[in-house]
């Protein structure tokens, strides 16, 4: 019994961690987002935003089955975060040379703000709880009972780890605010991060093993593992420094 509980307790500090390096990517979404909104809505935005994903993530725990059955669902997650990276991509790159400099574009009102916060959430909760089930479900079942068709020990080592992740997220979330106030061209960098994990989802998809457009073990490898990991801190840390230095030369 000892062991066991041993094996959970790592898995559990692994969930964690891992978590918290997804939780990071949403929380820099949830910045960007809600950075144009006065610094008193800001707060509100980022609360309603971690409230709704904490009832979905809870929500989906029950629902984890459907998640990873059906490669529809990953699809469209991917489909949003792939749209909503080009989008802000465009419109800030290249629709903004085509607009009148005299015209001030206004951002999102508040509840319109919260909405794309929470639809954000929603497709990279799907890639997280995805990646929880991964690791949870090599647990050894604890007693007969089950809850959303998982054993209850791996249950709640997703749920303790989700609910850790939704923590580190509520705080990251303002420090992003604060860094992107700093550091504005970090918003590209970040969009380019929401476009990568769109990517990673669309991968998970096309090597779903209904579709199996590409080698459905694929997404699991350790090759595909590496290549993702690499990319994304590649353009966050490239993003970081880019942006340091264009902050020396307007001073």
């Amino acid at each position: 019994m000892e062991v066991i509980l041993l094996e959970y307790a790592w898995v559990l500090l692994v969930l964690i961690f891992l978590e918290g390096l997804l939780a990071a990517d949403n929380a820099v979404v949830m910045a960007v987002m809600v950075k144009h909104l006065p610094q008193e809505q800001q707060k509100k935005a980022l609360f309603y935003g971690l409230f709704g994903a904490f009832v979905f993530r809870f929500i989906a725990l029950f629902l984890i089955a459907i998640l990873a059955k059906y490669w529809q669902i990953q699809a469209i997650g991917a489909a949003y975060l792939l749209f909503i990276s080009i989008k802000h991509l465009y419109d800030n790159h290249f629709k903004k040379a085509e607009e009148d400099p005299l015209k001030v574009k206004k951002g999102s009102g508040f509840w319109m703000t919260v909405l794309k916060v929470e639809l954000a959430d929603i497709a990279f909760a799907i890639d997280s709880m995805l990646a929880a089930v991964a690791i949870a479900m090599t647990l050894p079942h604890l007693g007969d009972f089950e809850v959303g068709g998982i054993n209850a020990g791996p249950f709640a080592v997703m749920f303790l780890g989700g609910f850790v992740g939704l923590i580190i997220m509520r705080f990251a979330a303002q420090a992003f605010v604060k860094l992107l106030a700093k550091y504005p061209t970090l918003e590209t960098t970040a969009f380019l991060i929401v476009g990568w994990v769109g990517v990673k989802l669309a991968v998970l998809a096309l090597g779903h093993e209904q579709l199996a457009i590409i080698d459905p073990h694929f997404p699991h490898s350790t090759t595909w593992k590496v290549i993702f990991w690499v990319v994304l801190l590649g353009l966050a840390v490239g993003g970081y420094l880019v942006s340091v230095v264009k902050n020396k030369k307007a001073a």
